[in-house]
């Protein structure tokens, strides 16, 4: 089992990472989206209580992403004969999508820090849920999902280009190994 990635593909730690990190984003959206336009505070707090975590840990896994690249593995490879704007774009988009989930996740933090949210939600303080808007960084946090999900279009579709239009198994590259 290769946990390290080789220059043509990548390895199952960062494989790993990267689909568990997918499937979490997907959870955060949609629960999020279903945050915003809760009145209920009960149900906005059973909610928060699953949403608040899991972005933390999005943080965690994108800053452990990020140390495993740098200090640990290297990244296989542009594809082979791909144009440089292409690989920039990826590197760009790459570079967006990591720096995109940790703001969020500070943002996010930073919200819960600022507005006293975190004693309610984890229900060690009886007390109303606070109106995040009226905390700086829940702007920060709502551009961010903007920036996010756009980031993750461009992400998605350079992944289907792949797939179905060059036809060159790019995404077997992101897949596990019994290597």
């Amino acid at each position: 089992m290769a946990l390290k990635s080789t220059s043509k593909k990548f390895g199952n730690v960062p494989v790993l990472i990267h689909w568990v990190t997918a499937f979490l984003i997907i959870g955060l959206l949609l629960s999020g989206t279903r945050i915003a336009g809760l009145t209920d505070p009960d149900a906005k707090t059973a909610l928060l209580k699953i949403h608040a975590p899991v972005g933390s840990l999005i943080g965690l896994l994108t800053l452990f992403r990020i140390v495993w690249w740098l200090f640990l593995d290297k990244k296989p490879e542009h594809p082979e004969g791909s144009p440089r704007w292409q690989n920039l774009s990826a590197q760009a988009v790459h570079f967006g999508l990591y720096l995109a989930l940790i703001l969020m996740a500070a943002s996010g933090i930073g919200m819960f820090i600022l507005s006293g949210a975190g004693p309610i939600i984890s229900g060690w303080v009886d007390a109303p849920l606070p109106d995040f808007n009226d905390y700086p960084p829940r702007q920060a946090h709502g551009l961010g999902v903007w920036l996010l999900g756009g980031l993750l279009a461009a992400h998605v579709g350079a992944a289907l280009y792949h797939t179905f239009v060059l036809k060159d198994g790019l995404l077997r590259r992101m897949w596990f190994s019994r290597d």
